[in-house]
């Protein structure tokens, strides 16, 4: 007899905005932290889990600070790394060359150690919990591994985790129920942050 499982919301957010060498959060970064805190007050979270680096460790501190005993998990599959280095076969051709440019910085071990960590991140902080009961959790992390969850969650190609850009501190939720694909129920919202805050993180490009 298969365990009874319920549904898993993951709240999913990047780093506030960081100074440039990315030792601590800028001002602006503290306030983007505290105010999406003050947002999930009425969420119901039962853990706050964040990768090492500072910058994700600063923001789940400045959350928690806004919320109720909701404990601190650090976690090095919460990390910043590459999930995926595709090969040339597997990218579209007419981008391939500047996909492969770009994750040519990444050495042969760090890409096999992401490797590692996505495949955890996914078995760790996806899918249906055991028990009856709706799990809230939320993941604190870097731009890659939302991309990498965001993929995985429309169950597209491994490569494609590339060009999904996450601002600072905005918020998305991804529900695992049982018997069904995961959900996306909200991606890259910015409403709880005031206009001069939204965008951080972004190519000047992508800002609308």
């Amino acid at each position: 007899m298969n365990p009874r499982t319920a549904p898993r919301y993951l709240y999913v957010t990047r780093h506030a905005e960081a100074t440039p060498d990315e030792s601590a959060l800028t001002d602006a970064g503290r306030t983007q932290a505290t105010l999406l805190g003050q947002r999930l007050r009425t969420a119901p979270l039962t853990a706050i889990h964040h990768g090492p680096l500072a910058r994700a460790e600063q923001t789940a501190h400045l959350i928690a600070d806004q919320l109720e005993g909701v404990p601190l998990r650090r976690a090095e599959a919460a990390g910043d790394y590459l999930p995926y280095p595709p090969t040339r076969e597997e990218l579209p051709q007419e981008m391939a060359d500047a996909f492969l440019t770009f994750l040519d910085q990444f050495p042969e071990q760090e890409r096999e150690h992401g490797t590692r960590l996505a495949a955890t991140a996914l078995a760790d902080l996806t899918g249906p919990v055991p028990g009856d009961e709706p799990r809230h959790e939320l993941l604190v992390t870097h731009n890659f591994l939302v991309g990498w969850l965001i993929r995985a969650a429309f169950d597209a190609p491994n490569w494609r985790w590339i060009g999904v850009n996450h601002a600072n501190a905005a918020l998305t939720v991804i529900r695992y129920a049982p018997g069904r694909p995961p959900s996306l129920l909200l991606f890259n919202d910015t409403g709880h942050l005031p206009a001069e805050l939204r965008w951080t993180g972004f190519p000047q490009e992508l800002h609308i």
